[in-house]
């Protein structure tokens, strides 16, 4: 049977599941997964000063102001092409973004895994906040802007710059050695599960125009302006 495409985000949803609570049984347990883990992370570990700049670009200063741009353009321009629901995508939006530390803080807590021999000593290092803020909020604001009337290559560039912010970010962090590889990954599949949910709002909620189920000829209709077909558009 055919899935229905607003039940294939949600279909897709195992795989970082599946990945997440994979990684976290490793790094509770210290499995063979955290020995490999450990080896990648020395082998790529070079802290200099484009990996830290790019490691900033999960800071919350730096994501956090480009999603608002976008949830202030996509709430702004819902409203003004009569979209029935248009605060629903930028709410939705605001609300995966408020999950982040809420998933993110209370996991750190529980795993207590120490961080990378380029930091200071401490725990708390799984899974990567920086990584999950850039998922969430940079691709987040490329699902709004989706959302919106565009030509292809402007949907295609939007897409390619989010990938560019996130795997940079997350490049950065390993490379700088604020985390470990599996940090990273935990977070793309907990920031995975936050966009679906998101991508699957802003699908659903009307991209302008009429309520949902009324048709344009009785829009016309009821504004007086007599339609000329009274079959089916």
């Amino acid at each position: 049977m055919p899935v229905s495409p607003l039940r294939a985000p949600f279909a897709l949803l195992g795989v970082p599941v599946v990945l997440f609570a994979l990684v976290t049984w490793q790094v509770v347990a210290d499995g063979p997964l955290v020995r490999v883990d450990e080896r990648l992370s020395r082998a790529l570990v070079h802290p200099d000063r484009f990996s830290e700049l790019l490691a900033d670009l999960g800071n919350v200063q730096v994501a956090t102001p480009v999603l608002l741009v976008a949830l202030v353009y996509a709430a702004w321009h819902g409203r003004a092409s009569g979209a029935a629901r248009w605060w629903l995508p930028p709410l939705a939006g605001a609300v995966a973004m408020m999950l982040v530390p809420a998933l993110v803080v209370p996991l750190k807590e529980w795993t207590d895994r120490p961080g990378t021999p380029a930091v200071p000593p401490a725990v708390g290092y799984y899974p990567s906040g920086h990584t999950a803020t850039a998922v969430v909020a940079y691709g987040t604001a490329t699902l709004l802007l989706l959302g919106r009337p565009c030509v292809p290559a402007v949907r295609r560039a939007l897409v390619v710059l989010c990938a560019v912010l996130v795997l940079g970010t997350s490049y950065g962090l390993v490379r700088r050695g604020y985390h470990w590889p599996l940090d990273v990954v935990a977070s793309w599949c907990l920031g995975a599960v936050l966009l679906a949910g998101v991508r699957s709002v802003v699908r659903r909620a009307p991209a302008g125009g009429a309520a949902p189920g009324v048709s344009r000829s009785t829009r016309r209709s009821s504004s007086g302006t007599p339609s000329p077909r009274t079959g089916p558009s």
